[in-house]
């Protein structure tokens, strides 16, 4: 099954990612990835989709999607280094899967996110993305 990152949410002061299920009258109904657990969470969270969010790099940004790709490229069937590892190892793995990241601007604290994430989407979901230009497409071409 095909993994939509512009469902996947990422909601501040709340640890994981969720699915977004449905628009609640004050926010929005989600389901942890990682339990399951469903709960409503107010529209006054900063909530970000995986889909929206970009890396810096020297030549512009790099959807996360594209950087999740990569990730898995270098690491295979193997999860990223825990968020809690050494910064070095975090950055050796930037290294390798986008070379041209931007070092002034994707910190340490970044990557961290970014590695949870990518073990999150590894064990709850699938690095099968829907891809949102084929999708248009596909609506397009139905018209």
């Amino acid at each position: 099954m095909k993994t939509d990152l512009s469902k996947i949410l990422s909601i501040s002061g709340q640890h994981g990612l969720y699915l977004y299920l449905a628009q609640a009258r004050a926010g929005a109904i989600v389901e942890n990835l990682s339990d399951k657990k469903r709960t409503v969470v107010d529209a006054k969270n900063r909530i970000t989709t995986l889909e929206d969010i970009s890396i810096y790099t020297s030549e512009g940004e790099t959807k996360l999607r594209e950087v999740m790709l990569k990730m898995k490229e270098v690491l295979g069937d193997n999860a990223a280094p825990s968020p809690k590892a050494d910064p070095k190892e975090l950055k050796d793995l930037f290294k390798k899967a986008l070379p041209d990241y931007d070092e002034e601007r994707f910190y340490v604290s970044h990557m961290k996110k970014v590695v949870e994430w990518y073990n999150e989407i590894r064990e709850y979901a699938s690095f099968d993305f829907v891809n949102p230009d084929e999708e248009t497409e596909a609506e397009e071409k139905s018209e």
